[in-house]
């Protein structure tokens, strides 16, 4: 993972299924993730695009690095205003590192996080999943597995996420802004 930065890869944060990641907890208000992600370094808020009437307003909160020059926000955050905090993604290159019961998920080449999500399910008898991206992810339906082009390699992006307001799925409730083909935004 020599793509991701000296200060990223010192950041690790932990996964709690339906509860949330590192210091954001599922539910969250839009002042209470920007506090809690003052941990990590300088936020920005600002509405995201309403993709479906059934969706109540959302909120899309920037975590940028203290001290790292211009670069994508190391972690968004996505607050309904019905559900709360719904949708943690963090970004492959700058990321803190989370993983899944000892996989690391952050940053990974996505061949590599296929072989190795597959090898960790063959040795501890569980499933695991294929997005339909068809990228290979630890069956967690918390967890959305994106891609992200960094250098021309795809690398690992991961979503934490539950269903917000009017959504069945985590998938129904992917925020606009993360729908992307093959680590590019969609058109």
């Amino acid at each position: 993972m020599t793509l991701r930065t000296e200060v990223a890869e010192q950041d690790e944060w932990s996964y709690s299924p339906a509860v949330g990641a590192g210091p954001l907890r599922f539910g969250m208000s839009v002042d209470e993730v920007v506090a809690a992600a003052e941990v990590l370094g300088r936020t920005t808020v600002g509405d995201c695009a309403r993709q479906h009437a059934i969706f109540s307003p959302t909120w899309k909160i920037e975590v940028n690095r203290r001290g790292v020059a211009p670069s994508p926000p190391a972690v968004t955050a996505y607050v309904s205003q019905a559900a709360g905090l719904f949708c943690i993604a963090v970004d492959a290159a700058q990321g803190p590192q989370i993983a899944y019961d000892g996989l690391p998920l952050v940053g990974r080449d996505m061949a590599g996080l296929e072989s190795d999500a597959i090898a960790y399910a063959e040795a501890n008898d569980v499933q695991f999943c294929i997005t339909p991206e068809g990228y290979a992810a630890p069956d967690d339906p918390g967890i959305v597995m994106r891609a992200q082009l960094i250098g021309g390699v795809l690398r690992s992006r991961p979503l934490f996420m539950v269903p917000r307001d009017g959504a069945w799925t985590e998938w129904d409730s992917l925020p606009s802004e993360e729908h992307r083909s093959n680590g590019r935004p969609a058109a």
